[in-house]
């Protein structure tokens, strides 16, 4: 059996992985790729410990995770259809008459 800190280390190094990418790109695609990341980074988190507790709490929470990323992909690729429409590029920085 695999030891429950492998898990946590590969966690962490996905979270990470993803919360750099959040931080330093400016496509907006890479942000989406970078949250998904940062959500499977805690689907990691929630099995590993549903297969440490011996019960499957963990693993709903997962699924359930899983479905929120799809909603925030669907919304996203959206927001990003409508940014590219406007201004011809996935570009976050370019559409500051979006502020208010």
């Amino acid at each position: 059996m695999v030891p429950i800190e492998y898990y946590l280390v590969l966690s962490a190094a996905v979270f990470s992985i993803g919360l750099y990418g959040l931080l330093t790109r400016e496509n907006a695609l890479l942000f989406l790729m970078s949250v998904e990341l940062m959500l499977n980074a805690a689907n990691i988190n929630f099995v590993a410990f549903s297969l440490q507790w011996g019960n499957l709490t963990g693993q709903v929470m997962s699924l359930f995770v899983m479905g929120l990323a799809a909603a925030e992909v669907a919304v996203g690729i959206g927001i990003i259809l409508v940014l590219y429409r406007n201004f011809k590029d996935v570009d976050v920085t370019l559409p500051q008459s979006m502020r208010w």
